[in-house]
């Protein structure tokens, strides 16, 4: 693999920029993912440009997708830009005045891996608690145990009993299956509560979605109804809509990333 990236950037000039699944402190390089044990606590960028000779920037993907949905995507134009990713988990990313913040070991935009503000929810006229899942972060109730894809089949499986996709969740409560309707009605308070807070707090005006929620547009359209109702001071224009670059979002935002170092 080594060889392999040699001979890909031996003709390419400039620094070359990784966008990782987990954080990358700013500052020392060090590297944490939840889902590549493999590179948690190497100094990543350090290391890997030792044996590139070269310099390399690595950063958290959804801080690349942020990037590049603020730069040349959906949040072109706006100030101040907040990224949410709803893939297989949940992640984020801010962006202010077109530069990546990354804070404190990396640790801004990570929504995901703060916990659920109110786990019950109230469907069909009744209040249901839904338990806080353990997270591979080592943390329970995270919103990345409820707000991804993954977290829909959980909550599917909570709530009716039934073991589904996320894909055929979605599809039956687009078809008004009341099993589904349940699911989203669910999966709704749980992640627009959390997603507000952040809206609260950043002052963001966009908030382009990433990830593979970010297809199903009508989730989306949902999604910021829902947290447009919870927000201090209301919206009239769409405030979550879907990202602009779908699975390239981190490529292009790692190549922008690289230009502003």
């Amino acid at each position: 693999m080594e060889t392999a990236l040699r001979t890909r950037v031996s003709d390419e000039a400039g620094p070359l920029a990784l966008s990782i699944a987990g954080l990358v402190d700013p500052v020392t390089s060090s590297a944490f993912s939840a889902n590549i044990p493999c590179i948690t606590d190497h100094r990543l960028s350090l290391e890997l440009g030792e044996r590139l000779q070269r310099q390399v920037i690595a950063a958290n993907d959804a801080d690349c997708l942020a990037l590049a949905e603020a730069i040349e995507g959906a949040g072109k134009g706006h100030d101040i830009v907040f990224c949410a990713v709803l893939g297989t988990g949940v992640g984020g990313g801010l962006v202010i005045d077109g530069r990546l913040v990354r804070g404190k070991a990396g640790l801004t935009g990570e929504w995901g891996h703060g916990p659920i503000l109110n786990t019950c929810v109230e469907i069909d006229g009744q209040t249901v608690s839904v338990p806080r899942f353990d997270c591979g972060c080592g943390q329970s109730g995270c919103v990345d145990t409820i707000g991804g894809a993954r977290g829909i089949e959980k909550l599917h499986q909570f709530l009716n009993g039934i073991d589904a996709s996320s894909h055929a969740v979605l599809q039956e409560w687009l078809e008004g299956k009341p099993e589904a309707r349940r699911t989203i009605t669910a999966h709704l308070q749980l992640v627009a509560d959390p997603l507000a807070a952040v809206v609260n707090i950043t002052g963001t005006s966009i908030i382009p979605v990433g990830g593979g929620l970010a297809t199903a547009s009508e989730l989306i359209s949902a999604l910021d109804t829902a947290v447009r109702a919870r927000i201090l001071r209301k919206m009239n224009q769409p405030l979550v809509v879907p990202g602009v670059f779908g699975s390239d979002g981190g490529l292009v935002g790692a190549a922008i990333l690289g230009h502003q170092t």
